[in-house]
């Protein structure tokens, strides 16, 4: 609810701050006072377009604040939470201002916010009422949502939602695979030809690393041989040479006749036991030892060397492989065994990528199949409410003095193919001035009084089981008097009951029936330096005496008699027993 405005420097107010209340807040005043101030005011507040000419004269910026309470509405509490304009508090302070260079800027909360910004957020906060922009009435996508209200839909409307979502998700999924499928196929054929590749080397992990021992050593089998051998012989002698009379080369012959020598001296006392030597008959044994068990390795490691070229031609041409996709691929050589198996899972994934679209084609048709289901109950309980809303409404029609105008609730069926959140078809509300004319869009009305009534017939049908902003109706009951005037009073004061209503009004039986009573004064005086006449529009709570003499006033005119009065008090009192 709105629960105060602030108003500087805006048209013919200087400085003014409105508090109001709960339930219905009538505004009252003689013409030309300023009733409609606070409608306007608000306008501003709301992301209307600035008027430079609606600055006070002597000032050089307008600015108004709105303060509202969010207790109960859940719709403009998550806008501020969506648009980071949340408050620690259960409020919203909406302020504008605009200089007379033509210059505005909007607050929400104490931030900056765009003009859109200040229209979204007020459209929920506010349903102002009249040949005025915020009427929601005028908006076709809020009708839709009136009749879901006050048809209670909103368990088939959740069921909707939620199969609309599962359906929503399975097409956009599907389209995206279609969309590629250009694309996978071409990625398909790719996999193919490398998999086959790696299938034909078939690499296994540390293979590599041997194969380059083995093709290093078969590659060197001379050298290798011919080395060894020449190693044996320093080790073990050559006996062909030996047996020819040629020196002998063999360290092992060597070692133990050194050996032979020491111990001889040894065994002799010739060296006078000397720890040397004793140590050198153990150092001479261990590398006599040595030797032989080095040719013995030497023997052993030649026994398994043999001069192959076709096996080395073997080993080359699978190296070759090896290096040749290890560069096409741009990886090490050790790495190709693991690509082997990445590439074949995702050539395996891929390949069976024709079964899931299929599949996924008849889970979107059946899952559009379900929701068509509950689109169709849905269709019908709108259509058999539409009927019962636009009934009610035609009655409260009738007791607001346009008993030959009428309401009807179009629906139209959407697209065939076109599954939406909301359902399957759309809603307009048409109404009908005169009989024998067509029923048109409620915007086609051209009479704002008209207007004004079928948006308080509709809204005191549609409040009895919907959550209502703040509404405010400007001149609901132009054209109307005498015992409808009562009716409107009534409505108002019920719509009040429910949520905040503010209603300017020139009807005393209207005003008698407000919660709160504002009346605006305009005074003229001069002005102290230059004489200047300065207009003044200001606005007042009214206390009950204070009331009776505006009902009184707008009874019986600028001469108040004392049955006048009386009539007002009565009035009043019978007002505040209303609804």
């Amino acid at each position: 609810m709105l629960t105060s405005l602030t108003i500087n420097n805006y048209t013919l107010t200087e400085q003014l701050e409105i508090d109001f209340v709960t339930g219905m807040s009538a505004i009252t005043g003689e013409t030309g006072a300023g009733k409609s101030l606070v409608i306007d005011a608000l306008g501003m507040a709301l992301g209307d377009r600035g008027d430079t000419g609606r600055i006070r004269p002597g000032a050089n910026k307008a600015e108004v604040a709105a303060h509202f309470s969010l207790d109960g509405n859940a719709e403009a509490a998550a806008w501020l939470a969506d648009n980071d304009y949340q408050s620690e508090e259960d409020t919203c302070l909406l302020r504008r201002v605009f200089t007379s260079e033509g210059r505005s800027r909007g607050y929400i909360n104490g931030q900056s916010a765009t003009m859109q910004q200040l229209k979204d957020l007020g459209e929920r906060l506010v349903d102002i009422h009249g040949q005025h922009e915020h009427q929601s009435l005028l908006r076709r996508d809020s009708h839709l949502r009136l009749l879901d209200e006050y048809g209670n839909h909103a368990k088939l409307l959740a069921e909707l939602a939620e199969h609309y979502q599962q359906w929503r998700a399975a097409a956009q999924l599907l389209d995206q695979l279609e969309n590629q499928s250009g694309e996978l196929e071409a990625r398909r054929d790719l996999l193919t030809f490398q998999v086959q590749e790696l299938d034909q080397l078939t690499p296994i992990n540390g293979e590599v690393g041997k194969l380059e021992g083995e093709q290093q050593l078969l590659a060197n089998a001379d050298t290798v041989l011919r080395d060894c051998q020449q190693a044996l012989t320093l080790c073990q002698g050559d006996e062909a040479a030996s047996s020819n009379g040629g020196e002998q080369v063999n360290i092992t012959h060597n070692l133990h006749q050194a050996l032979q020598l020491i111990q001889d001296l040894v065994a002799k006392g010739l060296a006078n036991n000397s720890a040397s030597l004793t140590s050198s008959i153990e150092l001479l044994k261990s590398a006599h030892i040595q030797v032989q068990e080095a040719a013995q390795e030497i023997e052993h490691f030649v026994s398994g060397v043999e001069i192959n070229p076709t096996r080395l031609q073997e080993v080359e041409e699978r190296l070759s492989g090896f290096y040749q996709l290890a560069r096409k691929h741009r990886i090490e050589t050790h790495d190709l065994p693991h690509l082997h198996q990445t590439l074949a899972a995702e050539l395996r994934e891929l390949s069976g990528g024709d079964g899931d679209v299929e599949q996924l084609r008849k889970q979107r048709e059946q899952l559009a199949e379900t929701y068509r289901s509950c689109a169709q109950k849905l269709s019908k309980v709108r259509k058999t409410n539409a009927a019962k809303f636009a009934k009610q409404v035609n009655a409260q029609l009738a007791d607001l003095g346009m008993a030959t105008a009428s309401l009807e609730l179009s629906l139209t069926p959407r697209e065939k193919d076109d599954l939406h959140l909301l359902g399957m078809e759309k809603v307009e509300l048409l109404a009908q001035t005169n009989p024998g004319h067509p029923h048109r869009p409620l915007a086609k009305i051209a009479s704002g009084g008209e207007l004004s009534r079928f948006s308080l017939a509709i809204q005191v049908i549609a409040a009895q089981r919907a959550q209502i902003p703040a509404l405010i109706f400007d001149e609901v009951d132009v054209g109307i008097g005498g015992a409808t005037a009562e009716v409107v009073g009534k409505l108002l004061r019920e719509l009040g009951e429910r949520g905040q209503v503010i209603a300017v009004t020139h009807l005393p039986q209207v005003a008698s029936c407000a919660h709160q009573h504002l009346v605006a004064t305009k005074t003229t005086n001069g002005n102290d330096n230059d004489n200047d006449t300065v207009t003044h529009s200001q606005l007042f709570t009214l206390n009950e005496d204070k009331r009776v003499d505006e009902i009184a006033r707008m009874l019986g005119g600028t001469e108040i008699t004392r049955q006048t009065l009386a009539h007002a008090k009565e009035m009043l009192e019978g007002g505040q027993l209303a609804g």
